[in-house]
């Protein structure tokens, strides 16, 4: 379901002109299967590139690559799949400054808005129309001094706070900072296994033995499709 891009002539990252465009590696339609629209029929809007490298990344394809597109062809794309909620993610989509616009123009078209980041650049500016969905990098990510912490300060009641889990490190980790910074009375919390370093199952134990006031999710595309790219 991938969609074929098409670049414009001569553009490349020092054009002058490509400050009204973006970089894109995919924009597809698919379930939404992770945070607080999970199951919805949604339009994501991949962007190209990221700063951080975490260990269990399963879009470095989005690294390098991708084709610009203008703001108006994007969302013009958008329209073409009649659905309501777009998720806006990466790599890390903050890291082209025009995401903000993007993300303001595509509230701007009465679309519910989700905003998929690492939490490492600043999310002040984003629309406050848009469903934050924050990554705050655990220690087993081996990006957890990347995260901004002041972003917690940021915080609205439509956003979301999600942890990924690699060991019960993470999740004793993760439990601690969610307990000193009250998260779960400022935004709903998400944890989530690792794939294939910690079963669902183990989790979901741990956050029952605790009562841990958060959200467990498993990633629904996965289940449904497997390692596919673009779904």
């Amino acid at each position: 379901m991938t969609q074929t891009l098409t670049p414009p002539e001569h553009a490349t990252v020092a054009d002058p002109s490509a400050s009204a465009r973006l970089k894109i590696t995919e924009i597809f339609f698919s379930l939404q299967g992770e945070a607080r629209a999970v199951g919805w029929p949604t339009v994501f809007v991949r962007l190209t590139g990221c700063p951080l490298r975490c260990q269990y990344c399963d879009t470095a394809y989005a690294f390098h690559g991708g084709e610009w597109m203008t703001l108006d062809a994007i969302v013009d794309k958008v329209g073409e799949y009649g659905a309501r909620h777009v998720c806006v993610t990466g790599g890390e989509p903050l890291a082209q400054k025009r995401c903000i616009d993007l993300l303001r123009r595509l509230c701007d078209g009465g679309y519910q808005v989700s905003l998929e980041t690492s939490g490492a650049l600043d999310v002040s500016e984003v629309d406050p129309r848009v469903d934050r969905v924050i990554d705050l990098k655990t220690p087993g990510s081996a990006e957890v001094a990347r995260n901004r912490m002041a972003n917690l300060e940021q915080l609205r009641a439509n956003d979301q706070i999600k942890f990924v889990i690699c060991s019960r490190d993470d999740y004793e980790w993760a439990r601690a900072l969610m307990a000193e910074h009250r998260l779960a009375d400022r935004c709903d919390v998400l944890f989530s296994p690792s794939h294939h370093q910690v079963a669902p199952t183990e989790l979901a134990e741990w956050m029952l033995a605790d009562r841990l006031p958060a959200r467990m999710q498993v990633q629904l595309h996965k289940l449904l499709w497997g390692e596919q790219p673009g779904k």
